[in-house]
């Protein structure tokens, strides 16, 4: 397998942390979103959407890492990303998604270059970047608060799909100088999956395009 990704997104870090979860190995093909490369024509043919990141395997070319991670789920199932019960299977899912289609793509690098365009300056938008988090984590806080389990990550004492989607969250979060001090359980959460090595092996600063 071949991972196409930028060392700080959010979304090929997931798809970095899932395979190192389940023992997978991908080549990894850095794809710099600051020269545009995820724009130029061949990696455009590879993914049409010009986004990271982009999983070939073999013939198959998958992209969105929320499907990436299903895919991986379904050819290996083991170790588990998703529980077995289908209401925790739900939860978990729902999680995942309020991070990846609620939180994340108010922040991602789309919106805050078009952000520069509009004519906002740098705390302008560190402002919005920070608006959207606290807004965000506020939900994912109460979330783990009322329904969570009260174990070591999202859904009891195993990590799975939602933690591997608020590991990078959280590190965006942190590299914007967000305020995450009003979120204990999502940091605790954060901590303990950085104790694990497909976590923190994984953190973009042991990736080539970080130099």
């Amino acid at each position: 397998m071949e991972l196409y990704g930028f060392f700080r997104s959010s979304a090929s870090y997931r798809v970095r942390i899932a395979l190192a979860f389940k023992g997978l190995s991908a080549t990894p093909r850095a794809v710099s979103l600051p020269k545009m490369e995820h724009k130029a024509d061949a990696f455009v043919r590879l993914n049409p959407q010009g986004l990271v990141p982009a999983l070939v395997d073999g013939a198959l070319v998958l992209t969105q890492s929320l499907a990436i991670m299903e895919y991986l789920e379904e050819t290996q199932p083991e170790p588990a990303l998703l529980p077995k019960d289908p209401i925790e299977r739900a939860y978990v899912r729902a999680f995942s998604q309020a991070i990846c289609c609620d939180i994340h793509p108010l922040n991602n690098v789309r919106v805050l270059k078009h952000l520069d365009r509009l004519g906002h300056d740098e705390a302008a938008r560190n402002a919005w970047y920070a608006h959207w988090i606290a807004e965000g984590f506020r939900s994912l806080e109460a979330t783990l608060a009322t329904r969570g389990l009260g174990g070591r990550f999202v859904l009891g004492d195993a990590p799975g799909m939602a933690d591997i989607c608020l590991v990078p969250q959280v590190f965006n979060a942190q590299r914007f100088n967000c305020d995450v001090t009003p979120y204990p359980l999502v940091m605790g959460i954060y901590e303990n999956c950085m104790a694990l090595d497909c976590f923190e092996a994984t953190h973009p600063k042991y990736l080539s395009d970080a130099a």
